[in-house]
């Protein structure tokens, strides 16, 4: 799966997302609204994870899905 089709489908990802990273609230979800670089933006911002990664957090939930 690429990145396009996840900002394509966001509403429909959303609760996956939530679901890896359980710390995102309902309004970080809101304000990401699939934009990979504002999800990386508040997986550091939550988790306290450098930038490379929360990258590499996202790419590997991409890979599995």
């Amino acid at each position: 799966m690429n990145w396009n089709q996840i900002e394509g489908n966001w509403e429909q990802f959303k609760g996956q997302v939530q679901q890896q990273w359980g710390k995102l609230t309902d309004d970080d979800l809101e304000i990401i609204k699939g934009n990979r670089r504002e999800l990386a933006g508040r997986i550091q911002e939550r988790y306290g994870r450098a930038e490379d990664e929360a990258d590499r957090e996202i790419d590997n939930w991409l890979a599995r899905h």
